[in-house]
């Protein structure tokens, strides 16, 4: 399954990269095929459940997969695991009638979502300052407003899942509930684009008075953190088999680049610069690749991963911008422009040591951990 996703990837989705990165309906068209095609292949949706209209592949098995799926940053959306996180979100923790008119077509692709957490002005590791309210209304709706920033895939979503304040004033942990609000509703709207190191994909938005069911409450009620944090865990331990998965791609465009690049005094395989940037990049893969699995096999096994997804993710974050960058180091000038796929690797790679928590909040968390279980044992 893996290299047949390998191959899917490598010969259908990274020829329409060009096409795919600038957006817009011809990327959508684009898209669509591909997922059409991935479903004739009989590989669409693999990590759903089966109860969904996934294939019900174990988180265990999957982890492979992801690396190969994750090898292009449109891997996932071409093969229907995308809606991984807010699929599961809400078979688990949604109301009868939000599994039975989102769930099922999230997984197959009739539906786009995302999830709004982060806010301007306020840290984003620290949920607890949440300034968005959700207030009860007369007619039994929830009215939603605030401002959320650095959004994925907004601009095309359907569904977004909102995290606000209903009970309580911050900093509380409790008093926090998720919403899920249709995008066509009354009072939401993208504000703007929010290019991150000049590439598109996330975006700013605004919640403007938003009338929402209070049967799209998702979780119960003031608890959100615990449905967050479950997300979370999920969420960056599958971007970390990503980016393990985009930094082979980066060594292995590193290794045929110094075999076959050849300057006046032979291949640059020759040079010893150049055999040290193969040895660090390799010892980065092998090193961050059994962390990664690691957290996979916690998660699997239902266990509490905290301090394994935290030392994945900046392990992983820090191996794809490091192999990244050797990459461009060997390639030269030729590693800057539009003709591979380095630059955005390398820009995926900087922005991975921020994005979903920046590389010092799991430091800390996960040294918190160690040192209070250092102390416990005293």
């Amino acid at each position: 399954m893996r290299d047949r996703v390998a191959a899917f990837v490598r010969d259908r989705v990274m020829p329409c990269e060009p096409v795919l990165d600038i957006g817009g309906r011809q990327a959508a068209a684009t898209l669509h095929r591909l997922q059409q095609e991935a479903k004739g292949q009989g590989l669409w949706a693999l990590p759903l459940p089966v109860e969904l209209g996934g294939q019900g592949v174990p988180l265990m098995s999957y982890a492979h997969v992801a690396e190969a799926e994750g090898a292009s940053d449109h891997g996932p959306a071409a093969l229907g695991s995308a809606s991984l996180l807010d699929a599961l979100m809400l078979w688990r923790h949604g109301g009868p009638r939000v599994r039975a008119r989102y769930a099922e077509r999230l997984v197959a692709g009739e539906l786009r979502a995302c999830f709004a957490m982060t806010e301007p002005g306020t840290p984003g590791t620290n949920p607890v300052l949440t300034a968005t309210r959700a207030q009860p209304s007369a007619d039994g709706t929830w009215r939603v407003s605030g401002r959320k920033w650095f959004i994925s895939a907004a601009v095309n979503a359907d569904l977004v899942t909102v995290l606000a304040r209903t009970d309580g004033e911050s900093p509380s942990r409790d008093g926090l509930s998720l919403l899920l609000v249709p995008t066509d509703a009354p009072g939401f709207r993208v504000v703007r684009d929010l290019p991150v190191l000049g590439a598109g994909g996330q975006a700013e938005i605004v919640l403007d008075d938003v009338p929402v069911d209070a049967d799209r409450l998702i979780g119960e009620r003031g608890k959100a953190l615990a449905v967050v944090g479950e997300r979370l865990q999920l969420g960056r331990t599958l971007r970390c088999l990503r980016w393990l998965g985009q930094a082979q791609r980066a060594f292995e465009l590193m290794r045929r680049r110094a075999v076959t690049r050849t300057g006046s005094h032979g291949p640059l395989a020759d040079l010893q610069l150049v055999q040290r940037h193969v040895f660090e990049s390799l010892l980065a893969l092998r090193t961050t690749r059994p962390l990664v699995y690691e957290a996979v096999s916690r998660l699997d096994a239902g266990l509490d991963a905290r301090l394994e997804v935290g030392l994945a993710k900046v392990a992983a974050a820090r191996t794809l911008h490091q192999v990244a960058d050797a990459a461009i180091q060997v390639h030269g000038a030729a590693g800057l422009g539009p003709d591979t796929p380095l630059p955005a690797l390398f820009r995926t790679g900087r922005m991975a040591r921020i994005l979903d928590g920046p590389d010092e909040l799991h430091m800390v968390s996960v040294a918190r951990r160690v040192l209070r279980a250092t102390s416990a044992e005293r």
